[in-house]
This record gives C-alpha cells, sequence and structure tokens, in this order.
C-alpha cells in the first residue's frame, strides 16, 4: 500500500466520503488510488474555486467534512477565494494538495510556488507530507481538525505518495471538545438580556434546528431583541422558522437598525462591523455606550452555550416563540423587477428547499419575499469574496440530495463561476440557478456613492456594467449541458420556475431585469 492509498483509506475509514476535485500531475497517484475505492464519490469541478467553493456548502448543509483535492501552489491559489468564504463561516474541509516530489524541489520548476505559505493564509491546520510513513496519519489529524469546524490542507509531496507507506491506514480521532464560557459570564449575560436595549445576536448552529428554538426560547423568556448576521452561514427561514431580526448590509441602515440598543450578548458571532471603511464614518455601527458581551466565539460550543444561556434565564418550556408566518404573494403583471423574482419564488420554492444566496443589490427586493415562504434553508456568502453562489449549490445538492436547491446569483458575480453549470449537468443535480440579469456589477454603483467618489465617468461606468456585449447565459448554459429560459416578466418567471420543477437535473433562469 502507497501513501496515497493509505490516505484514501483514513479518507473513508473516518467518514469522509465525498471528494470535489480538479487534479493535476503531481495527483496522479492519488486518483489512481481513488479509482479503486468506488464508495469514494468523487466529482470534477472544472476550476479550484468550484472545488472548494462546493467543498463548503457540503460542509454547510451535510455537517461532516468535505474533501478537496487541488493541484500544487497556482491550483490552491485559484481555489483560495472561497477557501476564505468557507473560514468565514466555519465550514470544516481537509483539503489534499499535491506538490512535487521531495528531491525535485530544489530545482525550482515551473508550478512550483509557496505553498506552504499560500496554504497557511487560510487554513487553520497546515501538514506537509515529506515521508510516506506520516501520510495516513497526516490524514486523520486533518479529519480530526476539520470536524472541528476548520480548514486543513495536507500537502501530499508526489514521492509520499507513490512510495510504500509501510503504514495501514488511520481512523481520524474525535475533534477536541470545544471551548466554552465560563459560567458565571453566561448567567450574568442571562440577566443582562432582561435589562431594556438589550439584544441577542447569534450565529452558527444557533441559527437552525434545536439552536434556532433555544434562542427563541430565550428571546421570549428575556423580552430582548433576537438578531441575525446578514451574512448567515446557514439560516432556517419560512414557514414556521423561528424569527429573526437580520443585521442590514448598509452602513447607515446597520446604524439605524442597532439605534438604543444598550448591549448586545453574541452567541456563534463576532462583533457587528462594517462591510468597508466609508469616509467619516465609524468602522461599527453599534451605538456609543452599547456594551458588547461577546460570550462565544463561532468555533466554540454554540449549542451547549444556548442551552446554559436558556436555563440561566430560566427558560421552561411555556414561552411562546416568535415564529415567521407563511405569506405568498400574487404574481403582478408586467416587466420583471427583484421584487418580482422575489414573488416568483415565494411562489415556487417548495418546503425544505435550500436557497443559496448571492443576488447581490438585487436581494433587498428578493428576499423580504421569499424568507416568508414555505420552511426552507437560506445559505449566504460569509466571506464576501463572490464566485460563491454556483459551487456553494453544487456542494449542498451533493450533500442533500432529496431538497430542491436554488442558486439565486447576479450575472457579474455567476461569471466568476460558471464551470459549475457543467458539473451540476455532469451529476444531474436537482438545482434550478436564477440569474439576476441587471447587467452590471450594481453594487460598485451603490459602494462608489457611499465612498464619497465622484460621480462615474467613461472609465469608471466601463468597470461597472458587463454589457458591449451582452452576456448570453441561456447560450452560456447549453454549452454547460444545462437546459435554460430568458425571462423578463413575472408571468414569465413563474411558469419558467415551473418548468424548472418538472426538469430532472439543473435549470438555468435568466431573470432580466
Amino acid at each position: 500500500m502507497n501513501g496515497a492509498e493509505a490516505l484514501v483509506k483514513t479518507m473513508l475509514a473516518s467518514d469522509v466520503s465525498v471528494c470535489f476535485a480538479n487534479p493535476g500531475t503531481s495527483e496522479m497517484h492519488f486518483v489512481a488510488a481513488l479509482d479503486t475505492h468506488p464508495d469514494m464519490r468523487c466529482i470534477l469541478c472544472l476550476f479550484e474555486g468550484g472545488v472548494t467553493g462546493a467543498a463548503d456548502g457540503y460542509a454547510r448543509m451535510s455537517g461532516n467534512v468535505a474533501g478537496t483535492l487541488l493541484h500544487l501552489g497556482p491550483g490552491f491559489g485559484n481555489g483560495w477565494a472561497n477557501l476564505h468564504n468557507a473560514r468565514k463561516g466555519h465550514s470544516g474541509i481537509v483539503n489534499i494538495v499535491g506538490d512535487h516530489a521531495g528531491y525535485h524541489l530544489k530545482h525550482d520548476a515551473p508550478l512550483q510556488a509557496d505553498l506552504d505559505g499560500v496554504a497557511g493564509s487560510v487554513s487553520h491546520w497546515v501538514r506537509r507530507a515529506t515521508d510516506s510513513t506520516m501520510v495516513a496519519s497526516a490524514g486523520a489529524e486533518a479529519i480530526r481538525v476539520a470536524r472541528g469546524g476548520e480548514i486543513a490542507t495536507v500537502i501530499l509531496q508526489a514521492d509520499c505518495a507513490w512510495e510504500d507507506s509501510q503504514t495501514g491506514p488511520t481512523k481520524a480521532q474525535p475533534p477536541a471538545p470545544k471551548h466554552r464560557p465560563d459560567k458565571d459570564r453566561v448567567v450574568a449575560a442571562a440577566k443582562a438580556l432582561s435589562e431594556p436595549g438589550a439584544a441577542l445576536l447569534v450565529s452558527g448552529a444557533g441559527l437552525y434546528g434545536e439552536g434556532a428554538e433555544l434562542a427563541g426560547k430565550i428571546a421570549a423568556k428575556t423580552g430582548c431583541r433576537l438578531l441575525s448576521p446578514f451574512f448567515a452561514p446557514r439560516i432556517a427561514l419560512g414557514d414556521g422558522a423561528v424569527a429573526f431580526e437580520s443585521l442590514p448590509y448598509n452602513a447607515d441602515l446597520t446604524a439605524e437598525f442597532l439605534a438604543g440598543q444598550t448591549r448586545i450578548v453574541l452567541v456563534g458571532e463576532d462583533p457587528p462591523v462594517n462591510f468597508f471603511a466609508y469616509p467619516g464614518k465609524p468602522s461599527t455601527p453599534e451605538p456609543a455606550g452599547c456594551a458588547l458581551d461577546r460570550l462565544c466565539y463561532g468555533d466554540w460550543d454554540v449549542l451547549w452555550t444556548l442551552e446554559t444561556l436558556a436555563e440561566a434565564a430560566g427558560v421552561d418550556g411555556s414561552e411562546t416563540i416568535a415564529r415567521v408566518k407563511r405569506h405568498v404573494p400574487d404574481i403582478e403583471p408586467g416587466a420583471l423587477t427583484a421584487e418580482g423574482i422575489g414573488r416568483g419564488l415565494a411562489n415556487a420554492i417548495p418546503e425544505g428547499a435550500v436557497m443559496v444566496n448571492e443576488a447581490v443589490t438585487a436581494g433587498a427586493g428578493i428576499w423580504p419575499f421569499v424568507n416568508v415562504a414555505a420552511a426552507h434553508d437560506r445559505i449566504n456568502n460569509t466571506g464576501g469574496s463572490i464566485g460563491q453562489c454556483l459551487p456553494n449549490a453544487l456542494g449542498a445538492s451533493v450533500a442533500c440530495p432529496d431538497r430542491p436547491v436554488f442558486a439565486v446569483s447576479g450575472d457579474g458575480s455567476a461569471m466568476y463561476q460558471v464551470q459549475s453549470l457543467w458539473t451540476a449537468a455532469r451529476e444531474e443535480l436537482d438545482i434550478t440557478v436564477v440569474i439576476v440579469a441587471n447587467r452590471g456589477y450594481q453594487i460598485l454603483h451603490f459602494e462608489l456613492e457611499a465612498q464619497g467618489a465622484p460621480k462615474p465617468g467613461r472609465n469608471a461606468s466601463a468597470m461597472f456594467d458587463i454589457e458591449n456585449p451582452l452576456l448570453d447565459w441561456v447560450a452560456l448554459a447549453a454549452g454547460h449541458g444545462v437546459p435554460g429560459v430568458r425571462v423578463d416578466s413575472e408571468e414569465g418567471l413563474a411558469e419558467a420556475l415551473k418548468t424548472a420543477s418538472n426538469t430532472k437535473g439543473p435549470f438555468l433562469i435568466e431573470a432580466v431585469i
């Protein structure tokens, strides 16, 4: 058994059975090892950013570790942006990255790069396998680390992959217990939440399932506001979901939203910060004098913290949780708008759907309608690096094959990972892709004004639009094996969504607004 075979067997023994991949020459022995294990599902993505984005979506919706196979320094670099998003979302991912044989490194071959440095900039844990006997143990430790919601990277030198390992596969140990806040701090926070002007800001496992229920009970018992971050990694929404108030994106709106708060207790979330710095404005949106109590970090034990906070607050099960009530709006005839896309999706999505959000500027019109539709989960772009939506949808669909997935993306953002359409077609994934075609990077117009820059002239305007020529998303989809249709009215969108629901595999709708 060579090092590559020992690593594959280690992954399978540790319940890591999905590998999103874009391999190269230095990974051929690992590829050969995968070939002998049909119980490992190998999914080819045509760009490394699709690999890492799909792994992120899989981890968020499955709760299990996702595996990736990447190539050398430039390959890992191509996947860096979506690993950044995954890191911000506390997704557990194990990267297997090939490298030159140890004896070849001194020659500075064309693809050689500072792989350790690149990997270290976005990974919580990096290990270079310099001997075939250490490959299995490195893989097992990487999986253990990733199970704690972290990014772990194994650099597999080619010679360590092809040489005899002399050690068998190793099953990963359970992750170290997650850190918990001091119980006295939890008790003090529970008391503070009952005071006027208090809010509870929750993220991670506190936004769905048992965690959301606990958060809802705490808010009902104490009377505090219950908040969620704008870029929630995963959140339960729609009919019957616990009613969270989402922080806005815009800095001024966030400041207005938090006006009057005297204390914010944070569980699984960082203190609020504006997405960018703006001239003459503070970096953080909370009002002066508002106390921020960071009770539990994102990689700590969120569920235990909420359980203990509920106990300290006196939650006894009699609380009436504020919940979302379903409202399905009527389709309005006429030209399509962002609000019209929201109404169309609100009518179309079935219970249990997964929504992947990268609608950017159009989201303000879309999501208020969808948020009160049928019960569903939504995953968002946690790190702000665009090009997350389509690959996240791949991973979510692989993780949840019985749940329809909707990927809602701006046209500019979707072009970053358009190759993901091909993977969706190849794997026959049930994904409805809605491209919000506003023919530009509209968010940049808002940010230009917010930064106080002069109105855009010829050069600036040319960098904000994606016209001349217009992107033809129906043709792009067809070229990747995905059927599609273009619509410019609410009635047309409604019909297209019906067609999508009756189509096996992926379907793309270019929604022109």
